[in-house]
């Protein structure tokens, strides 16, 4: 009996270490459980999710609205020239969420963030849905109701929240998987000249940026797209001359064609 006590005793501190992260009990506590009213609420249902490549400038967005449809990162810069009709917001990324916190305020929809990443004033509230993905092991979740891997992109953070969504099809556009930079992966740089990697060239002008991590994304989007078949689900690829080989690809107006609408 008392073997089982310690052996019982030691993976509680080892769990508890592992999540040993600034903010991670807090985030436990206040907002982990407001995450459940998101599971399944979309089941067999499809979605569009939308990158931010300048793919976006080629792509008729405005077919998008009757689709449920989930917006990354600086997405607020291309409503004030397409009326989209957003579902879902995210963002991760620390630079991205200092950049646009007050942006991301007024979109009409859901907006995810890192709870890690946002100032302290705003984790006691409740005007945003807040994910864990500081310190996670490299994996796909099938919850968010546990810290999440990012993957090194945005969109692998949405690909598992559209997951525990229980959305049966997501549709990518604007993931274009292709750059223009010099610098290792992940390295801070700042944009002087206009943005020419993002639909809009103000997106990250003047301002700071990490270099994508291409082949570690592609890692992710392998896990996304094992975890999303193996539950009879899919992932296809519509972004316009997009560079990512990972997921089956179609045309746009196919993918139009084929969803279901919201």
């Amino acid at each position: 009996m008392q073997a089982f006590k310690t052996n019982v005793a030691e993976k509680v501190i080892r769990y508890l270490q592992r999540y040993q992260f600034p903010g991670y009990y807090d985030w436990f506590r206040d907002h982990r459980e407001r995450l459940e009213k998101f599971r399944n609420v979309h089941a067999g249902q499809d979605c569009f999710l939308m990158g931010n490549g300048p793919s976006l400038n080629q792509t008729d967005l405005a077919a998008l609205n009757p689709f449920h449809l989930f917006g990354l990162n600086k997405i607020h810069l291309l409503l004030d020239r397409v009326p989209l009709r957003l579902s879902y917001h995210v963002c991760v990324n620390p630079l991205v969420i200092e950049q646009s916190l007050e942006d991301f305020r007024a979109l009409p929809c859901p907006s995810f963030l890192a709870y890690q990443n946002c100032p302290e004033q705003d984790r006691r509230g409740t005007a945003f849905e807040f994910l864990f993905s500081d310190g996670a092991p490299f994996c796909f979740r099938e919850t968010l109701l546990e810290p999440l891997s990012e993957g090194w992109t945005v969109t692998f953070v949405a690909l598992q929240v559209a997951y525990f969504m229980g959305f049966q099809r997501v549709f990518l556009v604007g993931v274009d998987h292709s750059f223009q930079a010099k610098g290792k992966p992940n390295e801070a740089q700042t944009l002087e000249e206009d943005d020419a990697n993002h639909f809009d060239p103000r997106y990250f002008k003047g301002q700071t940026w990490q270099l994508p991590d291409l082949e570690g994304s592609e890692m992710a989007y392998r896990l996304a797209k094992f975890y999303f078949e193996r539950d009879g689900r899919q992932v296809l690829d519509a972004t316009v001359n997009g560079k990512l080989d990972v997921f089956p690809k179609l045309a746009f107006d196919e993918a139009v064609r084929l969803a279901n609408a919201r």
